[in-house]
């Protein structure tokens, strides 16, 4: 039955993407569900206000040494994402890169809470995922779309991240689908919780500058996001409006 279901899912995975390819000539991204992606939108930041937003505060006043070692783990388990999709785009120099940035963080970093790769000349690199190889195999980005709690996203970076439940993800493979006695689901929400809550914290003062300026706050941020996820598929070194090149979230001050 399972097996059956998975092959249900890829065939309309497949199917879905042959779709969206159309729009991959497009410049503009439509926003076909505006209407819906603003209600998703007002709740996200009705959201923030009252939960992510006082967490983030709080966060930052921990020990500087204490958020960047989180920081630091969190992007050591993002390479088992990146890697897989490193290989599928045909870049296998990040690839081993990354696995060795991994394989040396994870061990003599302590679980990626040093960087000791970095000091040994294997650089980090920019973060990849299935929604980006999609896009560097030509696929178009489809509808625009605001998710609940996740926040901007498209068609096509949402198939992505269907992908990665659906196997493409590691350390959701061995939290959520192996639950052991070292490893259990819970750890796998923990840290996509904290990861939210660290970047929030990163931006709170960029965030509000944003919101303050913006006349259109819903239409910058979805400008921002369309922007920075173009310029990573096309791996460009120019940054549109971020500091950190691994998270488009992380607005220019």
């Amino acid at each position: 039955m399972i097996s059956r279901l998975k092959i249900i899912i890829s065939v309309l995975v497949i199917q879905s993407l042959v779709v969206f390819s159309s729009y991959s000539e497009e410049k503009e991204v439509k926003d076909c569900f505006e209407k819906i992606n603003r209600a998703t939108f007002a709740f996200n930041m009705a959201l923030d206000k009252v939960l992510f937003r006082p967490v983030a505060s709080g966060y930052r006043k921990l020990p500087s040494p204490v958020r960047t070692g989180t920081s630091n783990a969190l992007n050591n388990l993002s390479n088992l994402i990146t890697i897989p999709n490193n290989i599928l785009q045909g870049d296998f120099k990040s690839a081993g890169n990354n696995s060795i940035r991994f394989i040396i963080n994870t061990t003599i970093g302590i679980i990626g809470i040093f960087d000791p790769a970095n000091a040994l000349g294997f650089e980090k690199m920019e973060k990849e995922d299935f929604g980006q190889t999609f896009g560097a195999m030509g696929i178009g980005e489809g509808c625009y779309l605001v998710l609940p709690v996740i926040g901007p996203s498209t068609v096509r970076d949402t198939i992505g991240s269907l992908v990665s439940l659906s196997g493409g993800d590691a350390w959701y493979n061995i939290t959520v689908k192996n639950d052991t006695q070292y490893l259990k689901e819970s750890d796998y929400y923990y840290s996509k919780l904290t990861e939210g809550v660290d970047f929030r914290a990163k931006n709170l003062e960029a965030f509000d500058s944003l919101e303050k300026t913006s006349v259109d706050f819903y239409a910058t941020v979805r400008s921002l996001y369309i922007q920075d996820r173009k310029r990573k598929i096309k791996n460009l070194k120019v940054k549109t409006d971020t500091l950190d090149d691994s998270d488009w979230d992380t607005l220019d001050k």
